[in-house]
């Protein structure tokens, strides 16, 4: 793979990343899935790893795009954030 075909493949998971965010604000959360679901394909088939904001507004489980308030539940513990998606799965990140 050529570091041109890894640059056209970051900036494609980045705008899935953009149109998953912008289907989940209007409510579409299927679409947005989608999207998810595509760019985690494209991180995979060219042995790219997501950007964190990618992984942090995103569920493992459900692909579903992350909107605090909406469909997730974020809370401060003990020096970790916990993010907690509507099908119950948890992330953790840690913070100072």
């Amino acid at each position: 793979m050529t570091a041109g075909e890894t640059e056209i493949a970051r900036e494609r998971i980045q705008r899935l990343h953009d149109l998953a965010r912008e289907a989940a604000g209007a409510g579409h959360d299927e679409r947005a899935r989608a999207y998810v679901r595509r760019a985690r394909r494209v991180a995979e088939r060219n042995r790219l790893g997501l950007p964190r904001r990618f992984k942090r507004f995103t569920c493992d489980e459900c692909d579903a795009y992350l909107r605090p308030g909406v469909n997730a539940r974020v809370r401060l513990q003990d020096g970790h954030v916990v993010v907690t998606c509507d099908c119950a799965t948890q992330a953790r990140y840690p913070y100072e």
